[in-house]
């Protein structure tokens, strides 16, 4: 499985005696977590959003190039799908509620925010792009945009990823 909480790995067993839980408490635990996560990153994805949504009326948008007009749609559409896959684990909540599938809930829920971080990843770069590309040269705006993806892989992605070998989990 592709999720960080899905399976039954020695690691998830051993977490469970550690913590004296039930499987059902360590739903709820995963799921409280999770949703915690999401109240983190919704009102910087909000505001980033917000702000898209306004420049096209800005004076100084008809400025803009062609490449600038294509960075901000990408931008645009990322920060929309980020929103909608990140908002996307209290839909299901919702639908599935008293349903008795938490499990499949906190599975679904993790991919979308998982899915929903890499979208973000692709509207916070973009973001950048698009102000240093109006306000800079060409090498500031792509030195700056490179060093923020980097950055927002490595610390999101690769880090993560990278523990999760060193330790042998898997899934």
């Amino acid at each position: 499985m592709a999720t960080t909480e899905a399976g039954d790995t020695a690691a998830n067993k051993d977490a469970r005696r550690d913590r004296d839980e039930t499987e059902k408490e360590r739903l709820d635990r995963n799921m409280t977590e999770l949703v915690g996560e999401l109240r983190v990153a919704l009102p910087g994805v909000q505001v980033l959003f917000a702000f898209l949504l306004t420049v096209p009326f800005q004076q100084r948008f008809r400025q803009v190039t062609s490449f600038d007009e294509t960075i901000y749609l990408i931008t645009l559409l990322s920060t929309a799908v980020a929103t909608a896959l990140l908002l996307a684990p209290s839909a299901l909540h919702r639908i599935e509620f008293r349903q008795d599938d938490k499990e499949h809930i906190v599975q679904a829920a993790n991919r979308y925010a998982i899915a929903g971080f890499a979208a973000l990843m692709v509207s916070v770069t973009g973001a950048v792009l698009l102000v240093t590309h109006f306000l800079y040269s060409d090498t500031t705006a792509y030195i700056a945009t490179a060093a923020v993806g980097v950055l927002l892989a490595f610390c999101w992605y690769v880090m993560p990823i990278m523990r999760r070998a060193r330790r042998g989990v898997r899934g």
